[in-house]
Order: structure tokens, then sequence, then C-alpha cells
């Protein structure tokens, strides 16, 4: 893993926590982007090298929604940038963590995305990103 990709954070609606967080921030979010396949509205903050990606369920069966209603809002996920997704996950279980799509999927921000279940890393949902060439 190289890096911290970004931070993600479940909120109820995106446009009231944009508000806060460019606040906050003192400047606007970058990107905003609706992921249909996922359920879920996105929007991007840049924060000295670091991002923060806030995350809004569009339908009842999204899993944000599905998150918040049991976990109420916050940090949902911390993501990590790698060179090579599809190694990472095959490293990854080949050391014992679940992964919860072995198959990479088109994620927000021009990534390719697979997540490792909580159970496996201390109750942390980890995301794993690929920049998309």
């Amino acid at each position: 893993m190289k890096k911290i990709e970004h931070i993600g954070i479940a909120v109820k609606n995106i446009e009231d926590s944009n508000n806060l967080f460019a606040s906050l921030f003192g400047k606007p979010q970058y990107k905003t982007e609706t992921v249909e396949s996922e359920g879920v509205k996105t929007s991007f903050f840049e924060v000295g090298p670091n991002k923060i990606e806030l995350l809004e369920g569009t339908t009842e069966t999204s899993p944000i929604t599905k998150f918040i209603e049991k976990k109420g809002e916050g940090i949902h996920h911390i993501a990590f940038d790698v060179e090579n997704i599809e190694d990472e996950i095959t490293r990854l279980k080949l050391e014992g963590f679940t992964v919860l799509n072995e198959t990479p999927k088109k994620g927000a921000d021009n990534k390719l995305v697979a997540f490792l279940h909580p159970k496996t890393t201390n109750g942390v949902l980890i995301e794993l990103c690929q920049e998309i060439s």
C-alpha cells in the first residue's frame, strides 16, 4: 500500500455536510459524483495532501443508508492507494483477510475499488483504491 487515499464519512445530507466541511476546511469540495451501482452520492475535499470523501446513500438499500441507520453519521472507511489492486487482493487473502468483493469494481473519483471485511481489520472497513488509467 502506498498511502492513505482518503477517509470516507457517511452523512445523511450531502448538501448540508458540504457546507459544514467547506466552512471547516475553508474551501469548497472539488468534486461531486453519484455512483449509481453503489447507491451513493459522494463529494471530495482536499485537505493538504489528504482527501475526505463524504457519502450519502441514494437508496434505502445503499450500504451507506444502512450504515447510518445502524451506527449514525461518522467515519465509514479508510481507503488506501495501491499499485495493483488484483495483486493486493491476492496478497491480503493469503494473509487471512476477508475481501468483500474479490473482483474490483468502479468506484468514485476514477478508481477501481475493493473492500476488506471489518471483522478481519479490527472493526475498520478498509477500501483498496487503484487509479484507472
